[in-house]
């Protein structure tokens, strides 16, 4: 990545406000993407997982040497894909959270859930599970390896969405939102590009622009998400080559938002040509024009609300306000474990022949339709 291509410019064809000298840039900053992204408040953490597991074998596990790897914590990427700190199975075993949500939208691939709150689930193929913590919950997230005989590739967002002081304590909450219920938008453009969005938090479109909105799925009671004014938005955005079109100004005073172009080569964005993978500082309040570049499609992750702007204090998995609080989670969390763990497994994985389900706290299970 050249780092002129990636400087903030003046940008040529915006159609934004014009200040004392000239249209005024919707793009504010422009950096390359690491691991895990930067993210701005409301969101805490955003990591993308692409991983291209070879086969499984017997255990769900991939049918390949290990050696050479630190398992249990191994991020090397060796053959392009990692263990994290599973050891049989890759994944994240049994660990702790308080004080945020997890957000994981998994694009390929399968995540086998358990939690303490006794909810077990496993989702993949565009489904998103959006987790509470609140006041505590543990949970692993495992990778389990199906296909025998075939390539397992792992495509997943994880996204940490903090909570307000008020709702730190929260009770925990497990939600699945299953992918043919996720809203989605396309739209053709006069070229004949196509641009696809999926709508997984926050309206897009309004009647004021002449887009009819599309309202997503309600997110959990005590998220930030659910305040009418946080403005949050979480969406996903794939454009064919050459294809165009124009995000939407945010409603919502204050709101800042983040553009992720994490596949493609070169967009213009607000005139702006970037070559990608970057993350993208936007001024929310202004329509940005998106413009794919002619040789491969592209796709992008955007994040975007009012921000919290209350302290933030973490450590590790905990998120709170103040040193004090967290000084309490831990201590908390060596004398009670957040509820225990109801797994005889750390690890839990859901079994060869299961498919897509959610065992909820309670014991009602669901099904997606498709």
């Amino acid at each position: 990545m050249s780092e002129d291509n990636n400087k903030v410019q003046s940008p040529t064809g915006s159609t934004g406000p014009t200040g004392a000298a000239g249209p005024v840039s919707p793009v504010l900053q422009v950096a390359p993407l690491g691991f895990p992204w930067q993210t701005i408040d409301p969101f805490l953490f955003c990591v993308y997982h692409d991983d291209a597991y070879p086969r499984g074998n017997a255990g769900m596990g991939p049918d390949a040497p290990l050696a050479g790897r630190q398992i249990g914590q191994d991020f090397s990427r060796k053959d392009g894909w990692s263990m994290y700190h599973g050891d049989t199975v890759p994944g994240f075993p049994s660990h702790p959270h308080r004080g945020f949500e997890t957000v994981t939208i998994v694009r390929k691939g399968l995540v086998d859930h358990s939690d303490s709150l006794g909810a077990t689930a496993r989702f993949g193929g565009g489904d998103v599970q959006w987790l509470t913590a609140g006041k505590g919950i543990v949970h692993s997230e495992m990778f389990p390896l199906l296909d025998a005989k075939a390539p397992n590739p792992l495509e997943l967002f994880q996204i940490w969405l903090n909570l307000p002081a008020r709702s730190k304590m929260a009770e925990p909450h497990f939600t699945m939102l299953w992918s043919d219920d996720i809203p989605r938008f396309a739209s053709d453009d006069a070229k004949g590009g196509r641009t696809d969005v999926a709508v997984i938090a926050g309206q897009l479109g309004d009647a004021a622009n002449g887009q009819a909105p599309i309202q997503p799925l309600a997110p959990p009671p005590d998220s930030w998400a659910a305040q009418a004014d946080a403005d949050v938005a979480i969406w996903t955005i794939k454009m064919t080559p050459g294809a165009q079109w124009t995000l939407p100004a945010a409603t919502g005073e204050g709101t800042r938002r983040m553009l992720y172009f994490f596949k493609g080569a070169t967009a213009l964005v607000g005139g702006q040509r970037v070559q990608g993978p970057v993350a993208i500082e936007l001024r929310a309040e202004l329509e940005v024009e998106l413009v794919n570049g002619p040789d491969e499609a592209s796709e992008f992750l955007v994040l975007q609300g009012r921000p919290i702007a209350e302290p933030v204090v973490q450590y590790g998995p905990f998120v709170m306000n103040t040193q004090a609080e967290i000084s309490q989670t831990m201590a908390d969390y060596r004398r009670t474990q957040f509820g225990g763990w109801p797994f005889d497994d750390t690890a839990p994985v859901h079994g060869r022949e299961t498919t897509r389900f959610a065992r909820h706290p309670g014991g009602r299970e669901e099904v997606p339709t498709a």
